[in-house]
């Protein structure tokens, strides 16, 4: 394993035992799609994230909508000091339902550039909660949103002077309803009806004792609103590709392929701007930024990963403008191995700090990195996830499936590491010394279907990459299932404190627990 070099702190890499590989079970499904159904492209999943608490978990689709989930297990069976207090054991898995949904991004185009800006959200995260109010940033190409989603009591009028029976919703009594096409006034009642008030109402004998204002009456009926509290825009020249929320919960960055600009959550008239790798001459541009995240203690340190495959640790204490880093971790090939597809398969498109800050996740086109914060000489592991692929490099990028951008994850305590692939698979490593841990499952009601032949783990001895490299069958991928590399799982999230995953097959969200 490449982790004989590490030191022994950090939550990834500090148990002693090498705990056992898990047993992963089909939870739930929201969107499951029949047999033969067509998937919508705005339905198609492309963020997931769960909040710090694992309470909530919120999707964001290529239609421009953010749908939450709220988990249940723990609401049905009460507290866990209440659980604890229980004669017979209780080992129930977290389960999640559907709670609400906001349209956050509708199309739009800018006219100065003769631009179309998608709805497609690309990231969402969550913020810190306040008064039972549940707040989280959303992001399409260019435009950040700051929601406020909460619950509110509906109000109702009441204790109005005509009868209840010939009102009809905004006052106007029911035979203003016809068919026939009558001039009306701007609040929606034709003229018949002041008519009908003026001559045919009726007064009781004696006239009306009082004249009664309407009442406005809150009900215990409640509805979840969601509201935007800021918009952060005109920032990017290019598309955001991340956002991420600072440990002090008062900052956030966001970050295009050459910036990355620093946020106050209630300033949206202007940004920082921390991160600039744009060249005096375009032409002299060699890399792009795909990738950022805060730390998660260290409230002044970020890193951002780039197209070239490097890891950049900046810390803001040292210059308003980060030019240069503190840290670069990269990991060279061998001279011999390089070809024309060398660097494409080498940008990174997703990188995770773990729990406790101390290990950084990478993802790469063909594997997947960890990497010890205080070693940039080289990653602690490496997971090969595609190795199997590289006889068909030159089909995928004529296709363009090299670049497809996988996300990648980490287990609450840090053991276990998870990524998508290809045909709605998704791979899942254990990280501590000595683990041989390699599942392979997939999206869908029955997950272990597919299993891993061998450990995909390799040292950092291993200058070659000859996995798979004698297969005959080229859709055939690493444990002899048929390859589709137009069905792809992207996107996925694991539980801060479970071992549960959540994972995005096109429109369906699929979740599974060990």
């Amino acid at each position: 394993m490449n982790g004989d070099g590490a030191d022994d702190g950090g939550q990834a890499v500090a148990s002693s035992s090498i705990p056992p590989p898990l047993d992963w079970k089909f939870s739930q499904v929201f969107g499951e799609r029949m047999v033969g159904e067509e998937v919508q492209e705005v339905d198609i999943i492309a963020a997931i994230e769960f909040d710090k608490s694992g309470d909530h978990l919120a999707t964001g689709d290529r239609g421009g909508r953010v749908v939450l989930f709220e988990r249940t297990d723990a609401k049905n069976h009460g507290s866990r000091k209440d659980l604890e207090g229980q004669d017979y054991p209780f080992s129930r898995h977290a389960e999640f339902r559907y709670k609400t949904e906001f349209q956050s991004h509708e199309p739009e185009f800018d006219y100065l550039k003769s631009l179309e800006i998608e709805e497609k959200i690309n990231k969402v995260r969550w913020c810190q909660t306040a008064n039972g109010a549940l707040f989280l940033l959303s992001t399409n190409d260019k435009t950040i949103k700051y929601w406020k989603v909460q619950e509110k009591k509906v109000k109702q009028v009441s204790e109005m002077n005509l009868d209840a029976s010939m009102v009809v919703g905004n006052g106007c009594t029911d035979t203003s309803t016809t068919s026939n096409v009558r001039p009306s006034f701007p609040n929606g009642c034709s003229r018949s009806t002041f008519n009908y008030l003026n001559t045919d109402l009726s007064f009781p004998p004696g006239g009306f004792p009082s004249l009664r204002l309407p009442v406005v009456v809150t009900s215990q009926e409640k509805s979840l609103v969601a509201r935007c509290r800021r918009v952060y825009a005109h920032a990017h020249d290019y598309h955001i590709n991340s956002i991420s929320n600072n440990s002090d919960g008062e900052t956030f960055i966001s970050a295009d392929d050459l910036r990355i600009n620093l946020w106050n959550l209630e300033i949206s008239s202007q940004s920082f701007n921390i991160v600039d790798v744009k060249p005096t001459n375009m032409e002299d541009l060699t890399e792009v930024i795909t990738s950022a995240e805060f730390h998660p203690i260290q409230c002044n340190m970020l890193v951002y990963s780039s197209s070239k495959g490097s890891i950049r640790l900046i810390d803001l204490r040292q210059s308003a403008l980060c030019d240069n880093h503190s840290k670069l971790f990269e990991n060279h090939e061998a001279p011999a191995s390089r070809s024309f597809f060398t660097e494409i398969i080498a940008s990174i498109s997703d990188v995770k700090f773990a729990k406790d800050g101390r290990h950084i996740l990478s993802r790469d086109y063909m594997t997947l990195k960890l990497w010890d914060i205080n070693m940039d000489s080289a990653p602690v592991a490496t997971f090969q996830v595609h190795e199997y692929l590289r006889p068909k490099l030159c089909d995928l990028y004529e296709n363009d499936s090299i670049f497809d951008k996988f996300e990648c994850c980490l287990s609450g305590d840090g053991f276990r590491v998870a990524t998508g692939s290809y045909s709605n698979l998704f791979r899942v490593f254990g990280c501590v010394p000595g683990s041989d841990e390699a599942t392979i499952l997939e999206a869908s009601k029955n997950p272990m279907r597919k299993q891993v032949q061998s450990p995909t783990r390799t040292s950092r001895s291993l200058g070659s990459f000859t996995l798979g490299a004698r297969r005959e069958n080229p859709n055939v991928d690493a444990n002899g299932n048929t390859f589709d590399s137009t069905i792809k799982l992207l996107h996925l999230a694991w539980h801060p404190t479970e071992n549960l995953i959540a994972c995005a097959a096109a429109n369906s969200l699929y979740m599974y627990y060990a």
